[in-house]
């Protein structure tokens, strides 16, 4: 099993160390992993919206219905929220890669038991749902462990890069996912399923040579609760990252448009399974051009001031994807389609500045628990976003809540250039000096 230091000697350019993040043998691991991960991910997370949308419609009217999406969302957010302390303090104590390689396993095993019901004819809401609370705990403990792996297995100076390269590997898999799983669901429901169990179990793999990679100690002079209470008190009193953390959280709480994808694709755009494939797609194309531009021209400057633009960008296209229920009906397929590509594109950048100013203005003792926080409030803002449109929609209309959701992230954005200055006046992602961000990568790389 090769480790991060082993990693180092398999450079080209020798002592001197990496000079690109590919060069770093664990971080192109990593990687595989991240981008089998999402392919599975957003593939699997596409049919269960499908499936239980037209399971709800048997019997609902497409408002009642849309309140059944959202009910999966708030099923997984209650879970993270209930498990996230315990799963950034493990983060932060224990191995991060065997963390991530176990809740791999589990979200394989979700797949195969949905595939099984599906070739069976057996799946059914109550279903959906338990596998949802199991989703959600799997993703309460892998997102603070795989997204603190990055900064031990990469030197700080090519960090803002490795994190492109780590998104555009998201987003790809966000592209990928969804329309292969539509493509693959329309032939026969349990094949994408087993096909997303298939990836996490590659991914699973592909972890094993990302090996042991070298974490801060754990704190164990201090009790657990004590842990904690440090790592949402560092979170609260940097501004920076409080600021960051939240507008993501509020904006994407109120223009997250994915779980009405289905509704739009049914019944407003009328474009069936496969449109709906393209339209979850769309979103990750936009993404994908905008960490791959990153991975080869990081932004260096006024990060702070354009990553609030690129929110005010997110609500002005969301806005745009809700009005194209005015428009005829292959007007609207195009609007619609080149609107989610802007929102993705928009979206990709502030989540590339959010993590890079997170993860450089953090130390490594508690960058799990810092991880978890943002993790939450991530899904805070995807699954109780969720919950939230489909809830809305249930009461005005899939329409008006989509349009109104980007009204309300523009408003966010507004407001938080006031609340937090020292976002608006954030230059550059260099992080305080007394900041030991990565200690524990070793003296030279």
């Amino acid at each position: 099993m090769a480790t991060a230091s082993q990693d180092e000697s398999d450079s080209p350019v020798g002592n001197e160390g990496p000079t690109h993040p590919l060069q770093i043998g664990a971080f192109r691991a990593f990687l595989v992993v991240r981008l089998f991960t999402i392919l599975a991910a957003t593939g699997m997370s596409m049919i269960i919206a499908w499936q239980a949308y037209n399971i709800a419609r048997l019997t609902m009217e497409p408002a009642a219905a849309a309140a059944r999406l959202g009910l999966i969302g708030l099923i997984q957010f209650s879970v993270l929220f209930v498990l996230t302390p315990i799963a950034g303090l493990a983060a932060d104590n224990y191995q991060r890669t065997r963390i991530g390689m176990a809740t791999l396993t589990v979200l394989a095993a979700c797949a195969a038991v949905l595939g099984l019901a599906s070739y069976e004819g057996t799946t059914s809401l109550p279903l959906i749902y338990a596998i949802a609370a199991v989703l959600g705990s799997c993703r309460a403990f892998q997102g603070p462990a795989l997204g603190s792996i990055a900064p031990n297995i990469v030197p700080k100076d090519l960090l803002p890069r490795a994190i492109a390269f780590s998104s555009m590997s998201w987003q790809v898999g966000g592209i990928v996912g969804p329309a292969i799983a539509g493509y693959i669901y329309a032939i026969e429901p349990y094949y994408a399923y087993s096909f997303s169990a298939g990836l996490l179990l590659c991914a699973v793999v592909a972890m094993i040579f990302v090996g042991t990679v070298r974490q801060a100690p754990p704190e164990k002079d201090r009790h657990p609760i004590r842990q904690v209470i440090d790592g949402l008190n560092y979170v609260r009193t940097n501004k920076i990252v409080f600021g960051a953390i939240t507008l993501d959280l509020f904006a994407v709480l109120l223009a997250g448009t994915t779980s009405l994808l289905p509704v739009y694709a049914r019944d407003v755009l009328h474009v069936g399974a496969a449109g709906l494939g393209h339209l979850a797609a769309a979103p990750g194309v936009g993404a994908a051009v905008t960490a791959l531009w990153f991975s080869f021209r990081p932004l260096r400057y006024n990060v702070g001031p354009k990553m609030l633009a690129s929110v005010g960008l997110f609500g002005l296209a969301t806005i745009v994807f809700g009005a194209t229920a005015f428009l005829p009906q292959q007007t609207a397929i195009l609007v619609a389609l080149a609107a989610m590509v802007t929102w993705g594109s928009a979206d990709m950048f502030s989540v590339f500045v959010r993590q890079s100013l997170i993860q450089l203005h953090t130390p490594d003792t508690m960058r799990g628990r810092v991880s978890s926080v943002s993790m939450m409030t991530i899904s805070a803002s995807n699954e109780l976003g969720e919950a939230e449109s489909g809830f809305v929609a249930a009461l005005i209309g899939p329409v008006a809540a989509v349009i109104v959701g980007g009204v309300g992230a523009i408003v966010v954005t507004l407001t938080w250039l006031k609340l937090f200055p020292e976002l608006r006046l954030a230059k550059t992602f260099d992080p305080p000096e007394h900041l030991d961000i990565q200690s524990t990568q070793g003296e030279k790389r």
